[in-house]
């Protein structure tokens, strides 16, 4: 895993950190306030994800935390008792695009959750493609105990990954579900694996994002431009029948086919060596 070799501010609470050539790292960072998501902190993470997403020298994202006992938990709710209802439908549109900035990054995405990822830091978990926990971690979307119901996509994203009955139970309960139960339901889809002597069960060992770099590592070794159609033919396809899914991932093969990258990538298959992607 690279060290990080540059980084960029978005505000206070957010910043975006580059790893070796191809990995950036999108870290949540208001550990004061275990990265509560205010109407400054989502505006922020809005503009990391519009340098991110337009920047094709990036071929995977890590979204991070730097608080050691939360990847975030969820809407700045202090902020919130404050606001008058006009206050509120004010902010929607800014925390909107939050979610859906990270949901829309054309590249692959790595959730890393250590600690609590509850409400919409959940959600912003839930609208990366791969999430990656550790022990530490403790997954829920409990905005039915508060008076609301998830906003940040939760509602939508998480039945596409558990099934709706399965989604419906931890909606309607807002119940905390803990790293290995949310392993079992497919609430995350891997756990970072405990160090050498680390107790069964312990909280010591591998952090989520240890574990989730590495993986970052692997997925960029891979051409740049599949990765970016390989992520629209697996989101745009989703829900159609078989038939619009497959005409969905013909024109994304088509936007590889002839592109530099797989010219590189036959030609390093063929001569036995390391592919250098020219990304386009």
């Amino acid at each position: 895993m690279a060290e990080a070799r540059q980084e960029q501010r978005f505000g206070e609470w957010v910043a975006v950190r580059r790893h070796g050539e191809r990995v950036a790292e999108l870290v949540l960072d208001r550990p004061k306030a275990m990265n509560a998501v205010s109407t400054a902190m989502a505006e922020a993470i809005s503009a990391a994800c519009a340098a991110l997403g337009s920047d094709p020298g990036v071929s995977v994202t890590v979204l991070t935390s730097s608080n050691d006992k939360a990847f975030c938990v969820g809407a700045d709710l202090k902020e919130r008792n404050a606001f008058s209802d006009a206050d509120l439908g004010r902010q929607r549109p800014r925390t909107r695009a939050a979610y859906t900035g990270v949901l829309e990054l054309p590249m692959p995405t790595v959730a890393a959750v250590h600690g609590y990822a509850l409400g919409g830091g959940f959600e912003l978990a839930l609208a990366c493609d791969v999430i990656v926990a550790d022990a530490t971690a403790v997954v829920g979307l409990p905005e039915v105990s508060v008076g609301v119901i998830p906003g940040g996509g939760g509602t939508q994203l998480l039945p596409r990954r558990v099934g709706a009955a399965r989604a419906a139970e931890l909606v309607f309960t807002a119940r905390r579900v803990r790293a290995a139960e949310a392993l079992a339901l497919g609430l995350v889809d891997q756990l970072a694996e405990p160090g050498p002597g680390a107790e069964p069960g312990s909280e010591s060992g591998a952090s989520a994002r240890d574990a989730a770099l590495a993986l970052a590592d692997r997925i960029a070794a891979n051409s740049p431009v599949g990765l970016r159609a390989a992520k629209r033919a697996l989101r745009l396809g989703q829900g159609l029948d078989l038939r619009a899914g497959l005409e969905v991932e013909d024109a994304a093969w088509r936007t590889v086919a002839f592109s530099g990258d797989r010219a590189e990538g036959v030609a390093a298959f063929n001569e036995k060596r390391t592919p250098r992607w020219p990304g386009e």
